[in-house]
């Protein structure tokens, strides 16, 4: 219990921390425009889908067309893509303004397991990083309520599932690269390179053929995302996200027990 209650109070002050930060709600502010653009864009543009389907309905092709699930492929994927970029400015500043303040030493050395430490300062980031989806979802309630036939839930349910899996896995490995290093923007870019890295290992593998190239193919957080935001439930891809989430806090620990030891 006393560790749960550990994991609750850092969850607590880490997430009062990010609704207190003038760059954290600048980070939303952008997010929510950003999001609400490519919204408006994608349905009501005249590039837009509702746009298309009324024209092929002017031009006499009658081919069915499952709209709320076309939207969901494109709009998810722009949000996959704007949460790529965004979230290493929030994970950059996990540890690494400890580190700038020197408070480092002391989270280093106090009797708290450092897995509880990074596992509290994690859920809070991705607690803020849920509240910033949330009003996104009024948006798609409106869009889905006027869908004929109605979408089956469980598909949007399962892009949301992997929009949040996604940025925990990005969080998580950001936290890590906050660890080892007192500078944010240094921070900020390593994690961006890594997560780049790590979302086109299938593109940069695709014509490797060995047992090899095709384990590192399964290695791309962004396939693993595509499989959710297509409304399949592959028990691969959710390990593949919960292997990046607990690598990163693994590494994040195993990080501040070596200041732990250097300290001593």
């Amino acid at each position: 219990m006393k560790i749960i209650s550990n994991i609750i109070a850092i969850f607590q002050k880490e997430l009062q921390g990010y609704f207190n930060s003038p760059l954290a709600l600048t980070i939303a502010s952008i997010f929510w425009l950003v999001s609400g653009i490519f919204f408006l864009f994608i349905l009501f543009s005249e590039e837009g889908i509702i746009q298309n389907v009324a024209l092929q309905e002017q031009l006499g092709n009658a081919t069915p067309r499952d709209v709320p699930y076309e939207f969901i492929q494109v709009f998810f994927g722009i949000m996959g893509s704007i949460t790529i970029f965004l979230l290493p400015m929030l994970s950059m500043g996990l540890y690494s303004e400890e580190r700038k303040r020197g408070t480092i030493e002391l989270l280093a050395t106090s009797p708290i397991f450092n897995w509880v430490l990074a596992l509290g300062k994690l859920l809070g980031v991705v607690v803020f990083y849920i509240t910033m989806i949330i009003p996104i979802l009024l948006y798609e309630a409106i869009a889905f309520s006027t869908s004929n036939p109605p979408i089956p839930p469980a598909v949007p349910l399962l892009a949301h599932i992997g929009l949040i899996l996604l940025a925990s896995a990005i969080l998580s490995l950001g936290m890590f690269i906050s660890s080892l290093t007192d500078s944010t923007i240094f921070s900020a870019i390593i994690t961006f390179v890594l997560v780049i890295f790590i979302s086109i290992l299938d593109a940069l593998t695709n014509n490797v053929q060995n047992p090899i190239g095709q384990f590192i193919n399964q290695l791309s957080v962004l396939k693993s995302y595509e499989e959710f935001v297509q409304g399949i439930f592959s028990t691969s891809s959710l390990i593949i996200f919960f292997s990046y989430i607990i690598l990163g806090l693994f590494l994040t620990a195993q990080s501040i027990e070596t200041l732990r030891f250097t300290r001593k």
